[in-house]
């Protein structure tokens, strides 16, 4: 057996149970096709296996919309709609043995902007929160990385169990799932009064809010942090207009 096949031909692939565990989430998820063959390569490249939850995700779907797309988390999508977990952590169009994801890779986006990655093996020497293999995210009202204080599949598990509601207590306002429902795969929300600001910080409800490509608002966001106090967060993904 090939090491592709070990990673990819597993007798216990994570897929089928987590299935299961997304029919009966607490919270909505759509799962979205996938492209097969984006979805090895992807796969490959991480150098995971289809028992992991991160990689029966890569490979066997597009990503996962979760609350009306609130979050969006990341998988190997057919088309241009959402972003790939390759295109977001600009992976090699080609199988190179010596990429590697630098300081952390980003699972998945949500709406305002915000990042979750999985750190790396060098989180410390790269200024961020947290234990390698450990979730941090990367609050855009707050402007800082965050550690969640749990791996991959634990901080999934969080999700589908409605973990959202509580984290996102004051980042929400009322008529909030409309403006989301709105967004196509590659937008973020706007906010004016930014969020960091205490006029948002008083009443979200009262700012301003408009639809922008999520490069922009990801870029906002590195370029605010190094005015503020000269901190680049670091990678946050990359997302084609």
């Amino acid at each position: 057996m090939s090491e592709d096949d070990e990673l990819i031909d597993v007798d216990d692939p994570a897929w089928p149970l987590l299935l299961q565990e997304l029919s009966g989430a607490a919270v909505p998820v759509e799962v979205l096709p996938g492209d097969a063959g984006a979805g090895r390569a992807s796969l490959l490249q991480l150098g995971v296996s289809a028992r992991s939850n991160l990689g029966g995700i890569v490979l066997n779907c597009g990503g996962l919309l979760v609350d009306g797309g609130w979050l969006r988390i990341l998988g190997s999508p057919r088309g241009a709609g959402l972003p790939g977990l390759a295109e977001v952590n600009a992976m090699p169009s080609a199988l190179d043995p010596a990429w590697r994801p630098g300081a952390g890779l980003v699972v998945a986006h949500d709406a305002l902007g915000g990042v979750f990655a999985l750190n790396g093996g060098n989180s410390r020497e790269a200024g961020r929160p947290g234990e390698p293999g450990e979730i941090i995210y990367f609050a855009p009202d707050a402007l800082r990385w965050e550690a969640l204080g749990a791996g991959h599949s634990a901080w999934l598990f969080w999700i589908l169990s409605g973990g959202l509601q509580e984290f996102c207590r004051g980042l929400r306002w009322d008529g909030w799932r409309g403006e989301v429902s709105a967004l196509n795969g590659r937008q973020g929300l706007s906010f004016f009064p930014p969020l960091w600001s205490a006029e948002a910080r008083e009443d979200l409800s009262a700012t301003s809010r408009r639809a922008v490509p999520m490069a922009e608002l990801l870029g906002l966001y590195r370029d605010t942090c190094v005015q503020f106090d000269g901190g680049d967060p670091g990678f946050l993904g990359v997302v084609c207009k």
